[in-house]
Parts: C-alpha cells; sequence; structure tokens
C-alpha cells in the first residue's frame, strides 16, 4: 500500500500535460521540395503567427484551425525572383509587385535597378513599404535610375560614393548594384558599379551588350568579380555559343571564378536556339528570374511559373527549376534565410501544380516551344497568410458556410 501510494503521490503533483497546440493554418500531404533541407518528400507544414512551427509526416488534421489538403501538388519556399521592375513611380515600364509576384509564387522580388540613389526613397516609401510581397532592390549606378535610356549612358551619372552610401543606409533592403542599357564602348557603368559594391560591400548584376574594345570575355574573366552576376544569359547580344552553338570555354571558365548566371528573360532576354543548346550541354543557369515589365508580361507572357515552364520543357527537372528559384537566388542575393522551409522560419510558402496537356511556350524572338507539361501556382503563403488562391483550396463549399461574407 505504501508502495502504491509512493507512486501515485508524484503523479498527483505533476503539472498537467501540456495542451496540443493548434496551429493557425495546416498544409496537408504536400510534396515538399525544399533544396536547402533536402526534402523531396510528403510532409504536413503547420503554421502559426506568420512562422513555420512544424514540419512533419502526419500532423493530425484535428490541429490545425485551417486545414488545406494540398496531396495534388508540390510545396517549395516561396520563389524568389531576383530580376523584376516593380518602381511604377520612377521606372515608366514597371509593375505592381503583389499582382504580378504572389499569384506567381513568388514572395520575394528583387527590382533589377529601377531606382538609382536620387530616387531610390520614393520607390521605398510608395511601393516597397506597403507591398505584401517582400520587395528588395539593386540599385541602380545612375543616380536617377531607369528614367529613359538616353539619362543611361551619362558617366557622369554614375556616382559609386553616394551609391554606395544609398546602400549602406539601407543594407536590410538594398542587396547590390545593377548596370544596364549602356552603349558608349567604354568600361565605366560596368567598372563604377563594381566600385560602389566594393565601397558597399554588395554584389553587382550586370545587363551587357558588348561594343569593339568591350566584350563578353573581359566582362565575365575581367572585370566582374566572384559573385557577381550576368543576367540574360540567353541572350541574343553576348556570344556564349560558338559557329557550332557549342558552350565556349571562356563561360565554363567564369563559373569555374564565381560568376553567377541569370535568365532575366524580359522581353528580348530569352532565346530558345541559344538556351536549349547551353541546357542541352549542361551550362544551366545559376538563378531563373523575369526581368517582369509592362512589355515582357504581354509577349512572351513572363512570370516566373511560366519561365520554369520553359525550362522544364527544355530538359530540366522540377528540382533542379526549385533550387534556382529558392535557395540559389536566396545565397546569391546574401539573403540566407530566405529560400527554405525552416521551423521558426517565416512562414513564405509556393505550392505549384505540373500540369500535363498541350502547351505553347514563346521566346523573346516570338518563336515557339511546345511542351506537354506547364508549371502553376494554385496557392501562396505570405507571412502565414494565403493571399492567392486560384482553386479554392484554403475555402469551404458555399453551401456549407451559411451567411458569410469576407468584410471583418
Amino acid at each position: 500500500m505504501r508502495r502504491a501510494a509512493a507512486i501515485l503521490l508524484p503523479l498527483l503533483l505533476a503539472p498537467p500535460a501540456p495542451a496540443q497546440e493548434i496551429y493557425d493554418l495546416l498544409l496537408k500531404g504536400g510534396h515538399v521540395i525544399d533544396p536547402k533541407n533536402k526534402h523531396n518528400e510528403r510532409l504536413d507544414i503547420a503554421i502559426t503567427a506568420g512562422k513555420i512551427r512544424r514540419i512533419a509526416r502526419g500532423i493530425p488534421v484535428a490541429h490545425g484551425r485551417h486545414v488545406v489538403d494540398v496531396s495534388d501538388y508540390y510545396v517549395t519556399p516561396g520563389l524568389i525572383d531576383i530580376h523584376t521592375h516593380f518602381d511604377a513611380y520612377g521606372d515608366p515600364h514597371s509593375l505592381n509587385p503583389d499582382h504580378n509576384s504572389l499569384r506567381n509564387g513568388v514572395t520575394t522580388a528583387v527590382d533589377a535597378g529601377s531606382s538609382g540613389w536620387k530616387t531610390f526613397e520614393a520607390f521605398k516609401s510608395n511601393v516597397i513599404d506597403h507591398a505584401r510581397t517582400r520587395v528588395l532592390a539593386f540599385l541602380n549606378i545612375v543616380g536617377g535610375g531607369m528614367s529613359g535610356v538616353d539619362n543611361e549612358q551619362d558617366p557622369g551619372a554614375m556616382d559609386p560614393e553616394a551609391t554606395a552610401r544609398m546602400a549602406r543606409k539601407y543594407p536590410e533592403t538594398i542587396v547590390g548594384i545593377k548596370t544596364a542599357h549602356f552603349q558608349p564602348a567604354t568600361w565605366d557603368a560596368v567598372d563604377r558599379a563594381v566600385k560602389a559594391a566594393t565601397l558597399s560591400n554588395t554584389i553587382v548584376m550586370v545587363d551587357f551588350q558588348p561594343k569593339p574594345g568591350r566584350g563578353y570575355r573581359e566582362l565575365i574573366l575581367e572585370h566582374v568579380r566572384p559573385g557577381d552576376i550576368h543576367t540574360h544569359v540567353y541572350g541574343r547580344v553576348t556570344p556564349q555559343l560558338d559557329e557550332q552553338k557549342v558552350v565556349r570555354g571562356y563561360m565554363w571558365e567564369a563559373r569555374k571564378r564565381g560568376v553567377l548566371f541569370d535568365v532575366g528573360h524580359g522581353a528580348g532576354s530569352l532565346w530558345f536556339r541559344i538556351a536549349a543548346p547551353a541546357v542541352k550541354q549542361g551550362f544551366l543557369p545559376d538563378t531563373i528570374s523575369t526581368d517582369i515589365h509592362k512589355r515582357s508580361i504581354m509577349i512572351p507572357r513572363v512570370a516566373m511559373t511560366n519561365v520554369m515552364s520553359k525550362f522544364l520543357a527544355m530538359g530540366m527537372t522540377l528540382e533542379q527549376l526549385i533550387e534556382r528559384t529558392t535557395i540559389n537566388p536566396a545565397r546569391a542575393i546574401r539573403r540566407p534565410e530566405l529560400g527554405s522551409l525552416e521551423e521558426g522560419g517565416v512562414a513564405d510558402i509556393a505550392v505549384l501544380e505540373v500540369r500535363p496537356g498541350e502547351f505553347g511556350f514563346l521566346d523573346s524572338g516570338h518563336a515557339k516551344l511546345t511542351a506537354n507539361r506547364e508549371i502553376r501556382c494554385v496557392l501562396t503563403v505570405r507571412n502565414g497568410q494565403v493571399v492567392w488562391d486560384s482553386e479554392g483550396l484554403s475555402a469551404a463549399d458555399w453551401r456549407e458556410t451559411g451567411d458569410y461574407s469576407n468584410f471583418k
């Protein structure tokens, strides 16, 4: 009897077992692809207060206030697009970030030089601070940004010190320096952008057109640094392939020294006749981005899932595509906290479908590539909130909702 009492007494005095945590949102049964954490399996993801609380198999449905069945889809980290144009107040070609990112699974968008040091703060206050999308920026080496091609030709408007000061003032938002559209046959734009990046301890993104005495080989082997990015890698103005459509040796050499190659599709910078041979030879992009703006969104219908679909059709695997739209761009812009699914991390998530059928895709020359699969985004979670839901996966059937309203 005394022995039984001795066993029972600690049980009576012990604190009650903690109640099971109830999560705000539970994504059930999706095929999770997270390259950073080497997940390629079916897992549940539980979210509370904008953070991922748990990633595991078999989290009970009863533990979610709001449960979404994603078992027919792929679940990935929120996608990262490192070449966009969303400064609608400064760059006349720019778009609204939320309307053109979130519906394509992009939760982090990097504006690629729409603003310079003179105009960035207006961009920040008018656009960045109001966007649900996480908007970061490359600062244009031209002080006035992309306010017109003529304004981008004057080396006198390229002040490395002033540019670096602005980048250092907003390190949480400005990831690097951009140079683009410079036509004179000198290295002023590139070298001043590199100097500004060196002064601000950031990276450079280069949009480059060779000129006599200013060659592409020299750019990627001599002027940019390891970690700097050449965007528009499959564009028609840079000589990536020789006359036999073989990737030139200096491309591999530049990659070996650490130069990164980004897609930057845009209206003029992805050509199947260049990209397809390069991909077949194993020269894959380091990062996939859209260069989305008012022209490119029409023909060739640029959006992140559209660009990913084109590379899927050219032979890349889904896993390779996810890597180049999540962890690779996060590392490239030095934001390692992004691009993965981490317990305790921000809940930025894309839910994607690879849909079979017959599809036609256009490149920048309006040539057509036919394919039997297309990637599309069916649901996007940004900071724990469902912000895009093309199929109503997170919604109840109207016949079961009673007297409902979306007003709170």
